[in-house]
């Protein structure tokens, strides 16, 4: 259900992401839309399809708000079942050691020492990360925004899950700590 406080928190997170709207165009099927879903998913749930490239937020029985994704590139990819137990806006961001041994010339600016880049515009977590959790540890696998909007729809990424900025800060306003996240 669209509330006054949705309605207008979607508004002023559009309005901070001007550049991406204008600078490209998502194809339609993955911007946000209500669907038909299985009912035996919880409301509250969140459900990930990567060969589909859909996230979905499960609203009511057999009712879902599905939004498009980029995921992980083969054998990076998360699958199971998490708990989000952290939430951040403009978060930082550190690639993980296995990223940095993967491809040391992307991440040189990181080997051999423990910067860590400031949340922003540049940042590859975007606007909002929301951490993935399994028996209170640390997966290392986010849903989260991205500064690459054409990977919408593509299995691309080192195994997170990610959306364009204005669609994951909706998400993140929807979303409370402690949510079920399924990716199968």
């Amino acid at each position: 259900m669209l509330t006054r406080r949705h309605f207008i928190a979607t508004g002023l997170t559009a309005a901070t992401f001007p550049s991406v709207s204008q600078a490209f165009q998502l194809e339609d099927k993955f911007n946000p839309q209500k669907v038909s879903i299985d009912p035996k998913y919880q409301p509250g749930q969140l459900l990930v399809l990567p060969r589909a490239h859909f996230l979905y937020l499960i609203t009511a029985p057999g009712e879902a708000l599905r939004y498009g994704c980029g995921v992980g590139k083969a054998g990076l990819e998360f699958t199971g079942t998490a708990t989000i137990s952290a939430k951040k806006e403009w978060p930082t961001w550190r690639p993980t050691n296995e990223m940095i041994e993967r491809d040391p010339v992307a991440y040189a600016k990181f080997k051999g020492n423990d910067y860590v880049q400031p949340g922003g515009g540049d940042n590859p977590l975007g606007a909002r990360a929301l951490y993935l959790f399994q028996n209170g540890r640390d997966t290392y696998f986010r849903i989260h925004g991205t500064t690459a909007p054409k990977t919408i729809g593509r299995s691309v990424s080192n195994g997170c899950i990610r959306l364009i900025n204005e669609h994951v800060a909706d998400l993140y306003e929807r979303v409370p700590l402690g949510t079920t996240v399924t990716v199968l």
